[in-house]
């Protein structure tokens, strides 16, 4: 997501919150910027549909930037309090791919960091949030936090602000401007005013009451709803509990709708987060509703303001408020079908991680990445179900596995490990899905720098393996395991295994992202062993399948091979620019290895080029960077003769003095930043994506609309 600046009209985060039509609050914005003004942690509480967030996001927006941002955390989709602190890492743009707690990498890049936090919608997650929010703030100084939910954190050192209805006016104010939206125009007349006292000023309740404008006019809404009060009141006008008030209000919209649209309205509440037309079609249709009727009765929700309609970077995507779901959990679960409703959410998501395996190998690559992001808390809740059902551990270890491409490629190893290594913690059986956990999970633990794990991984894999007579799983093992003696500085062995790997992979008809990694990682070990030739042809060969194929992921990895060869053969202009291409398809896929690899090389690059100063810079930048890859190029000789030679001649032409005051200054770049001085840029340019979570700059992947809802065994580009 992107750092808030001044003049954002929106606050970053998970969902984009709707301020165009942001309507009262005048006393409680001044008091709200004041509170934040005075405490480094202010609560903003209060019920449900009160207007807690959109209040949050408005006095951020309009208020001094803090140098470092503000940073707004979208808690609702988050089920697990285990991924509180990755939601906040994923907020914050970080990538780590070592072995590290996602705390550690937060305190780590928030030490010195003046910021301001927005924790929106943490009410189901209070003890793991008061514990993080107690955590950072005892150790990151410039730090603030502005929590959002109905319960306090009780923290020490929390400032409570309570959030009470609009007052009449402003409620009136409100109602007139949604049903603009509605295309009606409403007067301030009696009806109006009584129906918004009626619904307490509760921003949610006079929303949901001016959708329905398109069919009953503002009396004949006041009279529906004071029927419905007066039987919950037992006939007197007593003021219902204002929590009671707002889930009257939904049960009576609730009420208001047709059959098929209280049906949707339960079904979609299964998604986690945001969902998409087709997902929805596929897993609310049945029972009472086909799949060619779900667009016709969402488009009604929508126009009650049940369900909100949001333009992403991955096409148009929908969402309800949480308090709105809850209620049609309820009402799911009354029905007796949300075990079939979740199995239906579950396969489809299976599915489309199988899908987007296939089109990892193909020109709709970023397109992948950008679907998988936009997806991940629905995949997530998919992971969980399978892992926790009775029946699900197949899935739950064919979807882990399934998902290698998003661990390594995307950068979200520590997340990857986490469900690889739950999945593979269930009853054995379902040998392939096991076997692939279990490759892919050595292959995470390799590049987070954890050699023993990864090891052992891979030994089980493999003997497994050939146990089960399954060739597949052996050349990955093989595959991973010479990848692992690359690393380790093992060149026979690494050459050896890799080969033998190749030799396996054509033997079966695989070809993928995985295959042609191997072939570079071949390339690498050839270059360490001298024979500079062998490894160009290896990675031209790997650039010309990539090219034919459109895949870009390993692409990038055999540039880099190739640069080092074009140095080597005095053309660092070819080097640099085969490395600029490198860096910036690596960064693109937040594949932090690659770009710091590239980083490395460029400095090498640039010294050569006579520029000692900019070399050394670079080499700050990299430093800066391999605390979140892992041990600085593995421990490796052989990786890091570069580095060493690069710093070698620097200090020749700079001095000591010197050299490491260029290396300070490149310390202190922020990772966009490094990346933009890297490829010869004075800012981040605009073809370069922001850190994760904000606007992508990709098309909707509409090839990849209808993945499978059963996982396919071997899809000829699948991996394993």
């Amino acid at each position: 997501m992107r750092s808030h600046r001044p003049d954002d009209t929106e606050v970053n985060g998970n969902l984009p919150l709707e301020l165009d039509g942001f309507v009262g609050r005048r006393a409680e914005l001044p008091e709200l910027a004041r509170a934040l003004d005075a405490s480094r942690l202010v609560t903003v509480t209060g019920p449900g549909g009160i207007g807690k967030s959109r209040l949050a996001a408005r006095v951020t927006g309009g208020r001094r930037t803090p140098p470092d941002g503000v940073w707004r955390v979208e808690l609702a989709s988050v089920r697990d309090p285990e991924f509180v602190d990755y939601a906040v890492v994923e907020t914050l743009g970080l990538t780590d791919h070592t072995a590290r707690l996602p705390r550690e990498t937060l305190l780590a890049h928030l030490a010195g960091r003046r910021l301001l936090l927005v924790l929106d919608g943490f009410e189901h997650l209070v003890d793991a949030c008061a514990t993080l929010v107690a955590d950072l703030l005892g150790q990151v100084p410039g730090l603030a936090v502005l929590a959002v939910g109905r319960r306090p954190l009780r923290v020490a050192g929390e400032q409570l602000f309570v959030l009470g209805p609009l007052g009449e006016d402003e409620a009136v104010e409100l109602f007139a401007e949604r049903a603009g939206r509605q295309g009606v125009t409403v007067g301030d007349d009696p009806h109006v005013r009584e129906l918004c006292r009626r619904l307490d000023g509760i921003p949610l309740a006079i929303e949901l009451a001016a959708g329905r404008l398109g069919a009953l006019c503002p009396g004949q809404l006041l009279e529906r709803l004071d029927d419905r009060f007066r039987l919950l009141t037992g006939g007197c006008r007593d003021t219902l509990p204002r929590h009671r008030t707002l889930r009257t209000a939904i049960g009576w919209s609730h009420e208001l709708c047709t059959p098929e649209e209280r049906l949707l309205w339960s079904r979609l509440s299964v998604f986690a987060g945001q969902f998409d037309l087709e997902a929805a079609e596929y897993v609310c249709s049945g029972g009472g509703l086909h799949s060619d009727d779900v667009l016709d009765v969402l488009s009604a929700l929508l126009a009650q303001s049940v369900v909100a309609r949001e333009e992403t970077a991955t096409g148009v995507r929908y969402r309800m408020l949480d308090t709105v779901r809850a209620y049609g959990t309820e009402w799911l679960e009354a029905t007796g079908d949300a075990v079939r409703l979740r199995r239906r959410h579950r396969d489809w998501y299976v599915g489309l991680a199988t899908w987007c395996e296939l089109g990892w190998f193909s020109p709709r690559q970023n397109e992948v990445a950008a679907r998988i992001e936009a997806e991940l808390p629905n995949l997530r809740c998919a992971l969980e179900y399978c892992l926790t059902a009775p029946d699900g551990a197949e899935l739950g270890r064919h979807l882990a596995g399934s998902l290698w491409f998003c661990w390594v490629g995307c950068g979200r190893l520590s997340e990857g490990r986490h469900w690889l290594e739950r999945s593979i913690e269930l009853e054995p059986g379902h040998e392939h899905a096991r076997l692939k956990a279990l490759w892919v999970l050595g292959y995470v633990a390799i590049l987070q720098g954890d050699t023993v794990p990864a090891l052992a991984a891979l030994e089980e894999c493999r003997s497994e393996a050939e146990r089960s007579a399954n060739p597949t799983a052996v050349a990955y093992a093989e595959h991973r395991t010479g990848c692992l003696a690359l690393v380790s500085d093992d060149m026979p062995r690494a050459e050896r295994l890799l080969r033998s790997s190749l030799e396996r992979y054509q033997e079966i008809g695989e070809l993928n992202s995985n295959v042609l990694m191997a072939q570079v990682e071949l390339a690498m070990a050839r270059a360490f062993l001298g024979d500079l030739p062998d490894a160009v042809r290896l990675c031209e060969d790997v650039r010309r399948v990539c090219e034919d194929h459109g895949e870009r992921w390993a692409r990038s990895y055999a540039l880099y091979v190739l640069a080092y060869a074009a140095w080597s053969e005095g053309d660092p202009a070819r080097a640099r620019e085969l490395l600029t291409d490198c860096l910036a398809c690596a960064h693109a896929f937040h594949d932090l290895l690659g770009s710091v690899l590239s980083i490395e090389l460029l400095a090498l690059v640039t010294v050569t080029g006579g520029d000692a100063a900019e070399a050394a810079v670079l080499q700050g930048a990299a430093a800066s960077l391999w605390p979140s890859v892992g041990l600085p190029l593995f421990g490796s000789a052989h990786f890091n003769a570069p580095h060493e030679l690069c710093e070698t001649m620097v200090r020749e032409r700079l001095g000591d003095e010197r050299y490491e005051e260029c290396v300070r200054q490149g310390r202190a770049l922020g990772r966009e930043a490094a990346v933009s001085r890297a490829l010869g840029r004075a800012h981040p340019a605009a073809g370069l994506p922001s850190p994760r979570g904000s606007e992508r700059h990709t098309e909707a992947a509409h090839g990849m609309q209808q993945p499978a809802a059963s996982p396919t065994r071997k899809g000829g580009e699948t991996a394993g």
